[in-house]
């Protein structure tokens, strides 16, 4: 198998194990009487670890390549959903967040870079529109698989099945012998520690504080929407199969946004993407709770995701293409590390809201957020 199908295929089942985790903690936490704020918290905790770590896990990356960390990362989030079947308690949940959210920071960085390193300036758009498809096809897998699950055996089997769902990788890594990483990237990469001040002088880039910036935004939006949306409908009554397809929908979208997204880069260029996946995403999260019905819910989530998922390959694609060569990975660490500090804090921040004064503030004021990134995204002369 060539590479880059190799990568996606990984991508797939991570994210579909990804998601499908998300899915089955927050229902169980609900499960166990957890009110807004504590959901805010394990949303929170994904976000811990690649907060704290991506840029050091980039480094590593870049100098040690990418196939044990993904395989070790694999290992580690199966056994964080071992937790919540060996301890069903709350705790055991948030902990569960925290070990997949470690996880999450190794695959995420060596993919994107892998994705990158094995592309050329005229096949870059392609190759990262096809990661995408198949973050988004992991979207669409992962909620309705984890939901189902939940609703029909439980949370033992539902935590069970994603563990075993992200062990598949490791079978992958371990078939496929070899280097991950072209020649040419393993000779340019560093050989030694890179100061961290070095790290933080890419921020002196104004296109990298724009790219980033606009990346935190659209991140805490993205997971807002995943964090309040299941617990929105459970309040409305809705099974935990349902809140799955909503979710799903939303995937779907970004699925069909991202295969269109080499024709949409001609048309609109990247400045035109992100002003339209803004605009989206702020238009259906303010109308998201003035609708019950499951339909228009997964109606407004699909509208939600043709936003996310056309702007979110742009950000990782222009993040790439700004790093110093040889330092793909840590430049990726660097805006992994920028979106998930926003993705600790603003759970919390909007989990208070939602506590102290309901769901519905809490949505338009995330609306206000996206409808700032669409300001500032704009096409400058």
């Amino acid at each position: 198998m060539k590479i880059i199908p190799f990568i996606c295929w990984l991508c797939l089942l991570q994210q579909s194990s990804l998601f499908a985790c998300r899915m089955v903690l927050t229902l169980y936490a609900l499960q166990l009487g957890a009110q807004a704020l504590v959901v805010g918290a394990l949303v929170a905790l994904f976000s811990f670890f690649p907060a704290t770590l991506a840029v050091v896990v980039g480094r590593l990356v870049d100098r040690y390549g990418a196939r044990w960390f993904l395989a070790a990362s694999a290992v580690g989030s199966a056994l964080g959903m071992c937790l919540p079947i060996a301890f069903p308690s709350l705790a055991s949940v948030l902990i569960a967040g925290a070990l997949v959210g470690l996880s999450l920071v190794f695959y995420n960085v060596s993919l994107q870079s892998l994705t990158g390193l094995w592309s050329t300036p005229s096949t870059r758009g392609r190759n990262f529109s096809n990661y995408s498809m198949m973050t988004s096809a992991g979207g669409l897998i992962g909620p309705v698989m984890g939901g189902f699950a939940f609703d029909h055996f439980g949370y033992t089997i539902s935590c069970a099945t994603t563990g075993i769902l992200t062990l598949t990788t490791v079978v992958m890594l371990i078939l496929r012998r070899g280097s991950l990483e072209p020649a040419s990237q393993r000779a340019v990469a560093p050989k030694a520690a890179i100061p961290l001040s070095e790290t933080l002088a890419m921020l002196r880039d104004p296109m990298v504080r724009h790219t980033i910036t606009t990346g935190c935004l659209l991140n805490s939006g993205m997971n807002l929407y995943l964090a309040y949306m299941p617990v929105y409908a459970y309040g409305l009554g809705v099974s935990g199969s349902v809140i799955g397809l909503i979710l799903s929908s939303q995937a779907a979208a970004a699925f069909v946004a991202r295969a269109v997204l080499p024709s949409s880069l001609r048309w609109l260029k990247e400045e035109g993407v992100l002003v339209l996946a803004f605009a989206l995403g702020a238009a259906s999260l303010v109308l998201l709770p003035l609708f019950q019905a499951p339909l228009m819910l997964g109606l407004l989530s699909f509208i939600f995701g043709l936003g996310m998922g056309g702007g979110q390959p742009i950000i990782t694609m222009l993040t790439f293409q700004n790093s110093p060569p040889g330092r793909s990975g840590e430049g990726v660490g660097l805006k992994v590390t920028a979106n998930h500090l926003t993705s600790m804090v603003s759970p919390m921040l909007f989990g208070c809201i939602a506590t102290a004064i309901g769901l519905l503030p809490m949505f338009w004021a995330n609306g206000l957020l996206m409808a700032a990134g669409a300001w500032i995204s704009r096409p400058k002369k």
